[in-house]
């Protein structure tokens, strides 16, 4: 089994039993072990067959050591099976709906027979669930909205966890030898915080065999379909996967064309029949005036946009906003590459709820080539995560002094803090406390549903306290889990640049916020973005590619994101 397979098996069980109300602890050990797998460079199933001891891994107790043992060698694991012998899996969908909760899922489930989401959805409209104890005619109407977003869950992966698969897939299919070239394709390539589906092109001297490999993929559940050159199959996590074989002198063309979007192409075939061509799957086209086609390119994607006097786009670009304006005024953005971030100024330690030391999260940052970072705990209104009061703030901030001493001067350790916005307004801590931070975050983790006023309001407090330097997450949204709360975001915009403070693109695949059109209107105002991971663990650094996918959609360039530069040059920035 893959490591994918063992940490989705893991993170089912982990939903079944918080539905079936087990032990928090339980639960909690079960989503640990998934994260870890997910995080793990080496197989699994390697690990056993070397005998390695799977208990040094972070999260891997004997049990769950025994339980991957057992995975790897049979496929099987037999505690989500006796679970579903109960509980139907479909359940699963009712524990998307914000702010519903697992015993109130349970309720539903055990009360009114409620199996899915299509059976929720009737006893609300028959208004049968305001009826049970505990509910009542708000929460039914909160979870008829909330129906959507659980459906969308369904139906949506995050870009981070279909990466995984991509990745995967390649590397299988990459073994076949007919294989000569072969490609990810659509909303995958353009990087979309979320996709439906996968497509995969290749080129290839034989189809069948192709076809073959693609049956033999560890995670196919079922073929949909087959043919002569295109196959379908869905996965077990339920993910649908598209394989085409093209021709070789048509690689590109079909690259262009199933990367899509669907509005770029219809662009792309409008600029093409203004001027005598004709643009599909198979090639560039010139029209004859007697109605014959004649193939011009189609080998590189490249060509094909060459042909019609346009750049390549890269493919994040491709969504038909500012890509052709920018193309007919010369003026395409050289878009943000990881490597150009200098710091990661939101991350959280064992201080509060992070897996890793102070030390741990240095030696990490340090490894990925950053030059500073600023450590970031959650405060003390945060009570759940463990926050920091004032004197225990204070105490971390006298450790970080000291380490600092320890360290080349080549690298940087910034005293910060994630402050919430309280739901009154105000900030958490005190000012002649936050006068000592060398970074503090502004952020909003309470009081998500109060009116829109009262939102903005906060926000614009908080940007307007002299010793903030950026809000995080400025929209609270969750994807597939929570809605963005209500915010005015052009007053929050003219409120940044009033005071000279920085947005957040907060790169945790669930966050992904600010999101692309909002980074995107923030530098049409020249808000700067600082691209953080949020990272609570030492592996949560490797996400800041999540959030430079997300910019890059938004059109953002080095000089957009405020952390490219050094601690030196955000200084001025800010006005200090």
């Amino acid at each position: 089994m893959t490591n994918e397979q063992i940490a989705n098996r893991f993170e089912t069980l982990a939903d079944l039993l918080e539905f079936d109300g087990a032990n928090s602890f339980r639960v909690r050990a079960y989503r640990n072990a998934a994260r870890t797998i997910h995080d793990l460079g080496d197989p699994l199933s390697t690990m056993v067959d070397q005998g390695r001891d799977l208990t040094e891994l972070d999260g891997i107790g004997d049990d769950l050591a025994k339980k991957i043992v057992v995975m790897v060698n049979t496929g099987h694991l037999p505690a989500l099976e006796d679970i579903l012998k109960k509980i139907p899996a479909t359940v699963l969908a009712i524990l998307r709906i914000p702010g519903l909760g697992p015993k109130k899922a349970a309720v539903l489930h055990k009360e009114l027979g409620i199996n899915d989401l299509d059976q929720l959805k009737q006893a609300c409209v028959e208004h049968r669930v305001k009826e049970l104890k505990g509910f009542g005619a708000k929460t039914e109407e909160t979870i008829l909205k909330g129906i959507k977003i659980a459906a969308a869950a369904d139906e949506r992966t995050y870009w981070s966890k279909a990466d995984l698969v991509v990745q995967d897939l390649l590397a299988h299919l990459k073994t076949c030898k007919s294989i000569e070239r072969i490609e990810p394709a659509g909303s995958y390539r353009r990087g979309k915080e979320t996709i439906g589906d996968i497509d995969l092109l290749s080129v290839s001297t034989d189809s069948q065999e192709v076809m073959d490999r693609f049956a033999e993929f560890p995670l196919v559940e079922e073929t949909i379909a087959r043919g002569d050159t295109k196959m379908s199959v869905r996965l077990e996590t339920g993910l649908q996967v598209d394989l085409r074989v093209v021709p070789a002198e048509s690689f590109g063309a079909a690259l262009q064309y199933f990367t899509g979007s669907k509005e770029h192409n219809v662009r792309v075939r409008s600029i093409a029949k203004q001027k005598g061509l004709k643009v599909n799957e198979w090639g560039v086209f010139r029209v004859e005036e007697n109605g014959d086609e004649t193939y011009v390119v189609g080998a590189e994607e490249a060509d094909v946009y060459a042909a019609l006097d346009l750049p390549w786009f890269p493919p994040e670009m491709r969504e038909d906003r500012e890509e052709f304006r920018w193309a007919e005024s010369g003026k395409l953005p050289e878009l943000i590459v990881e490597s150009d971030l200098q710091g990661d100024l939101h991350m959280h330690t064992h201080a509060s709820d992070g897996a890793n030391s102070l030390e741990e999260m240095v030696a990490a940052a340090r490894a990925k080539g950053l030059k500073y970072i600023a450590i970031t705990d959650h405060s003390q209104r945060v009570s759940m995560a463990n926050g920091l009061d004032s004197e225990r703030l204070l105490e971390q901030w006298k450790m970080i002094d000291e380490f600092r001493k320890t360290i080349d001067d080549d690298f940087l350790v910034l005293k910060g803090i994630e402050c919430d916005i309280l739901e009154q307004g105000g900030m958490d801590l005190p000012d002649e406390v936050l006068a000592q931070a060398d970074w503090v975050i502004g952020s909003v983790h309470y009081g998500q549903n109060q009116p829109k006023r009262q939102i903005t309001d906060r926000i614009i407090g908080a940007l307007e306290n002299r010793y903030v330097c950026m809000i995080a997450h400025p929209t609270g949204r969750l994807i597939n889990n929570r809605p963005p709360y209500e915010v005015d975001l052009e007053e929050v915009f003219q409120a940044a640049i009033a005071n000279k403070k920085f947005l957040e693109l907060n790169a945790a695949p669930k966050r992904l916020d600010l999101n692309d059109v909002y980074c995107a209107a923030a530098k049409q105002r020249g808000i700067p973005i600082v691209i953080n991971t949020d990272a609570h663990r030492t592996e949560g650094l490797l996400q800041a590619r999540y959030g430079i996918l997300q910019a890059r959609r938004g059109g953002l360039t080095k000089a957009d994101v405020a952390n490219t530069r050094s601690w030196a040059e955000m200084q001025k920035m800010l006005g200090r």
